[in-house]
């Protein structure tokens, strides 16, 4: 089969959907691979390199004129109307943007959307989510500590003695526990909250101290276990018990990371706006729900906002700032999910009885297979 691996054009994009690892691969399953010029320059990938993988290079029309086409992000206007109808796109493809979607499904495009794979430990090994979410929970460890007027870890000097940060890391995903590593491993002092009981041992076992916010009703435990892998909604009365918690220890933190996403809706509150008044001036916020409306009201996604001495971070694309791994990475989850789309003679087969692809197929022959809302 002819793949194509076309330029990222989205702003700030570093990553590619295929690194010379995951192309060796595929020739080596007899496909043909087409990558546009250009397209790994970003993530430290120059043309020479996918050239010694096999693959050849070409122009967009080229990359995204093949059979199979493999993107990170969901193709914009522009691109769509180069993805000739028939043509297999596999991706991030934003499977809860219904607008996305039945342009897709418009322009006869059989699409899959990774982020809808199941949460299952079959699954493990192409879970995007997981992977980027991996890389975002270090790198804003380090975008805290950029932006954060103080040290890290305690620091003996003959100067005299400086005190560890106090983290607060509130959400305990992916990404928060990464979050938990890494500024360990920086020396600071953590606390974490997160609505699952279940997490309550990983954050300990990582050296940071669990929040605990007891449950009063079995609806409140019920909610707290959460489907596939994530949290769903608190009632009311225990989001307002956590937080004042997250109140009471934000006051006292250096940094909060906030990194709480419920899929296609709008991320919670975590951290209000009368608790970042109160917070010490100099402290830091890192908010990982920037592009879902943000944990904390006072977030503009992408920019950095001062808000009574508290520096405001809304970074909503961090897995592109370390564009070389977050790629390696992310193109091995994309090969992972080709195995299940060919058959032992490398021929195409939508085999709809597996539950990851039936699950990340958004449309097909121009219809709508997923839609949400």
């Amino acid at each position: 089969m002819h793949i194509g691996v076309p330029l990222e054009t989205q702003t700030g994009e570093t990553r590619v959907a295929a690194t010379p690892e995951t192309i060796k691969k595929l020739i080596g399953q007899g496909h043909q691979v087409t990558v546009q010029s250009g397209a790994g320059i970003n993530a430290s990938v120059p043309d020479s390199a996918y050239e010694a993988a096999g693959a050849t290079i070409g122009s967009a029309a080229d990359a995204f004129g093949a059979q199979l086409v493999l993107k990170v992000v969901a193709p914009d206007d522009s691109e769509l109307t180069q993805i000739k109808s028939g043509t297999v796109l596999v991706g991030m493809l934003n499977p809860f943007n219904n607008d996305i979607i039945a342009k897709m499904a418009e322009r006869g495009i059989t699409a899959f959307a990774l982020e809808a794979a199941p949460r299952t430990s079959r699954a493990q090994s192409l879970d995007v989510l997981s992977s980027q979410a991996n890389i975002a929970g270090y790198k804003a460890v380090l975008l805290a500590a950029h932006h954060y007027p103080r040290f890290m870890p305690m620091l003996m000097t003959a100067a005299g003695t400086v005190k560890a940060a106090r983290v607060l890391i509130l959400g305990a995903g992916v990404a928060g526990l990464q979050a938990i590593a890494t500024a360990k491993r920086l020396g600071a002092v953590i606390e974490a909250s997160d609505v699952r009981p279940a997490v309550k041992e990983q954050i300990e076992s990582l050296g940071a101290k669990f929040i605990d916010v007891p449950y009063e009703t079995e609806e409140e435990r019920e909610c707290a276990v959460g489907v596939g892998g994530y949290a769903r909604p608190m009632p009311a009365s225990w989001m307002q018990r956590q937080a004042q918690a997250v109140h009471e220890r934000a006051k006292q933190a250096d940094i909060v990371i906030t990194t709480a996403l419920i899929p296609g809706r709008k991320a919670p509150t975590l951290l209000s706006a009368e608790t970042v008044a109160q917070m010490k001036p100099g402290s830091v916020v890192i908010d990982l729900a920037a592009a879902q409306g943000g944990n904390c009201p006072l977030t503009v996604a992408d920019q950095v906002v001062i808000e009574n001495g508290v520096t405001i971070v809304g970074p909503t694309n961090l897995p592109a700032q370390v564009g070389a791994d977050a790629s390696a990475l992310y193109a091995r989850n994309l090969l992972d999910f080709m195995k299940l789309l060919f058959d032992k003679d490398s021929q195409l087969v939508i085999n709809l009885e597996d539950d990851i692809v039936a699950a990340c197929l958004m449309c097909r022959d121009g219809q709508i297979i997923r839609k949400n809302g």
